[in-house]
């Protein structure tokens, strides 16, 4: 193999591309340069914009970050994933890939608690059905 030659397989630990910073890939958000981090891989993908089934917008939205959880919600096929890796550029840095692997359970996709799955949503049936059991209790006393 020569000298600057990318792997196919992705990279395995003897093999492994350059090793990016979250923040060197999140200046790769533009429809001229378009980085994406999978499972902790690099994956410049400026050359399949136009050539995204979903279109370049849905890359574009997600460049310059960890697209992981976006990635694997689309349930690609076996044929998109082979085809992921021809666009391998590198891993991302070790430090990085700790941040991005410490996530909140409770935290949506963009950072924010989810009060309305936490708290609004339980209070609310609670409240509905303690209503309705009033109002069926006191129904019937006057009936």
């Amino acid at each position: 193999m020569e000298a600057g030659e990318r792997t196919e397989t992705g990279g395995c630990a003897a093999e492994a591309g350059p090793v990016f910073t979250l923040e060197e890939v999140g200046k790769r958000n533009s429809s001229r340069e378009a980085w994406l981090v999978i499972h902790g891989r690099v994956y410049d993908v400026t050359r399949f914009l136009e050539e995204h089934p979903g279109g370049e917008e849905v890359l574009l939205e997600q460049a310059g970050r960890d697209a992981t959880e976006s990635f694997e919600d689309v349930g690609h096929s076996t044929d998109a994933r082979e085809m992921l890796k021809q666009y391998y550029i590198g891993e991302i840095h070790p430090h990085d890939r700790k941040k991005e692997g410490s996530k909140n359970p409770s935290m949506t996709s963009s950072g924010q608690a989810s009060f309305w799955s936490t708290w609004l949503i339980p209070i609310f049936g609670a409240l509905v059905i303690g209503l309705m059991y009033r109002y069926y209790m006191l129904d019937g006393r006057t009936s």
